[in-house]
């Protein structure tokens, strides 16, 4: 066992876990985080992505051990304080990026991520980082749509 500290969502916290206790079991199990998903345990559909200092991570392939010392934001950190949705979260529930939802905490996290280092990407910078997270859903358009939205450019709408 190990005692492991770090920042999540703004708070920190701690707690003793065994070495092999992987980020997104931590952030579910150990903190009641649920809204980090677990699709496929081998790092490929990205359901599991949040921020570890920034940078998007798929938490399934990090161990909880290995995010001490750092600061830690879900999908439930993107909320306003007041619990309201964040831009990210309202331009997906504005433009019809989800639909089971299961993808969408994946993919607004790696959608935030992108917006922070590219504030007004193409549409085709947009696909491209997003190749990491899959949905079995929505087909992509209305997501890019989405992630366009939220980054302040001009959408145009398809009809459907």
């Amino acid at each position: 066992m190990a005692e492991v500290a770090m920042t999540v969502n703004g708070a920190p916290v701690s707690a003793e876990v065994e070495g092999r206790t992987l980020l997104v079991e931590f952030l579910r199990e150990g903190l009641g985080l649920t809204g980090t998903h677990v699709g496929c345990d081998t790092s490929q559909c990205g359901a599991c992505v949040v921020q570890v200092n920034g940078m998007a991570v798929k938490s399934c392939t990090m161990f909880a051990c290995e995010a001490e010392g750092a600061a830690v934001t879900t999908i439930e950190g993107m909320a306003g304080p007041d619990g309201t949705l964040g831009p990210i979260q309202a331009a997906f529930q504005e433009h019809h990026g989800l639909q089971c939802g299961f993808c969408t905490p994946g993919m607004v996290m790696s959608a935030a991520s992108l917006l922070a280092d590219v504030p007004k990407p193409s549409e085709a910078q947009v696909r491209t980082y997003l190749e990491g997270n899959l949905c079995r859903c929505t087909g992509y358009q209305n997501i890019v749509r989405a992630v366009m939205a939220a980054s302040g450019q001009a959408v145009e709408e398809r009809s459907q």
